[in-house]
């Protein structure tokens, strides 16, 4: 079995844990979905189990056909699929044969990034370190989504709630990432 992005940064992590709860969920199964026609997407969410979303920044969650589900929505015409590790391919067949025969694509793009779900009171806190959007509740509400940079780092950025994030970053930037969230959390492990 390949070893995870963050396999071996499980201990500094941890030791993150008075602050910040971070956990990597790897090897996730990632489809980047590219359609514009609203009938398609209508068919894609109905195959899924879990409608895409109806509006920008936002992503849609739920218990499909494949079990958990999430849907983000990173432009105009291009989605994201998120699901459990090795749904890929199944997946991948299903939305291309809701997509038919319309203007579009479904591409596997589950070995391009790592999951990284940051929890606490201080993950704002935390984020607001490197992070240039306004993660205030009344900007950036639980449902919220973006691509953005942090710590120069491009990564999507998903609000699952007041205390919760979820970052999907590139997995050759994980550890820079990993070290990067250390050093943002030291200010609060000191008075910890």
């Amino acid at each position: 079995m390949t070893a995870s992005p963050l396999s071996a940064w499980t201990d500094r992590l941890a030791a993150l844990g008075s602050v910040l709860d971070v956990a990597e969920l790897p090897f996730r199964s990632q489809l980047t979905v590219r359609v514009s026609d609203s009938g398609a997407i209508a068919a894609m969410g109905s195959a899924l189990g879990v409608q895409f979303p109806s509006a920008a920044c936002t992503f849609t969650s739920g218990s499909g056909r494949f079990g958990d589900v999430e849907v983000l929505w990173l432009g105009p015409d291009e989605f994201l699929v998120v699901a459990a590790p090795d749904l890929q391919i199944t997946i991948e067949e299903v939305l291309r044969g809701a997509l038919g025969t319309v203007r579009g694509s479904v591409v596997d793009t589950s070995a391009q990034r790592t999951t990284v779900v940051l929890q606490g009171p201080r993950v704002r806190d935390v984020l607001a370190h490197g992070c240039s959007v306004d993660l205030h509740p009344a900007s950036a509400p639980g449902g919220t989504c973006v691509q953005t940079l942090l710590a120069r780092t491009g990564i999507i950025l998903q609000v699952n709630g007041d205390d919760r994030f979820t970052v999907l970053v590139r997995s050759s930037f994980a550890e820079y990432l990993a070290a990067w969230l250390g050093d943002a959390c030291s200010e609060y492990l000191a008075v910890a």
